[in-house]
Order: structure tokens, then C-alpha cells, then sequence
């Protein structure tokens, strides 16, 4: 059984800020910026990849009012919503999550840079379109 699994079940002590009949949202004992917060469900599915559509758009709708409630009492200037499917992705917990990262600077923790080609190549664009 995974962590978040025995956390769901309460066999291990979590920080939970929201429980309802499907989702789970505890505070991350890992705390990027203050208030870093995983949403998750409450049946096991590894990744977004496998959450099914009904669910997802739960967790979305929860993350959605968590995120606003998080910016609201936190005082944080914006947020960053993201979810890492599989290892490469940097998914390290095998059980779907969404982390809701509170920002306050843009040195506070969190960097995410784009690194995408200033010139565009049309013809590779083109050529994914059709894949």
C-alpha cells in the first residue's frame, strides 16, 4: 500500500485540510512555500493518465476552491497547480496528486523556466499536429 493510501486510511498521521467521500487534500510534509498542499483521491489510481474523467473533474473542482481559499488566508500573490505523471515527469508518489504551491516571490521556492526554441519551427509543429 502506498503512503497516501495509508494516510487515506489513517494509518499514518497527516495534515489533512479537506476530506470528503472521494478526495483527500493534507498539508505536504515537504513544504515547498508555506501553505504547499496535495489534493488527491481516495482511490488509488497512479497518475492523472488513469484518474477517470468524473473524478478528475472533481479533484480539479476541490483544487479549484482549496487554491482560492489557500491564496485567500495565506496572503500568497499567486499559486502554481501541477500534477507529475510518471517517474520522468518527476512523479516520485506512484498515487495521483496535484500539488496547489502558494507563491509569495518568485525566488520563494519554486522555479519553473520554459525553455522553448525563441524561433519557432513551423514545419516540427506541423508535423506533431499530424501525429
Amino acid at each position: 500500500m502506498c503512503i497516501f493510501c495509508k494516510i487515506i486510511n489513517k494509518e499514518i498521521p497527516a495534515s489533512i485540510i479537506y476530506e470528503d467521500e472521494d478526495v483527500c487534500a493534507i498539508l505536504d510534509v515537504a513544504q515547498v512555500t508555506e501553505g504547499h498542499t496535495l489534493v488527491m483521491p481516495k482511490d488509488h489510481f497512479e497518475s492523472i493518465l488513469d484518474c477517470p474523467p468524473v473524478l478528475l473533474s472533481k479533484i480539479i473542482s476541490v483544487t479549484q476552491m482549496l487554491s482560492k481559499d489557500i491564496v485567500s488566508k495565506l496572503n500568497a500573490k499567486g499559486v502554481n497547480v501541477l500534477t507529475n505523471a510518471k517517474e520522468a515527469a518527476g512523479q516520485s508518489v506512484m498515487h495521483f496528486h496535484i500539488h496547489i504551491i502558494p507563491r509569495y516571490t518568485e525566488d520563494d521556492g519554486l522555479i519553473l523556466k520554459f525553455r522553448g526554441n525563441p524561433t519557432p519551427d513551423v514545419a516540427k509543429i506541423e508535423k506533431i499536429l499530424k501525429k
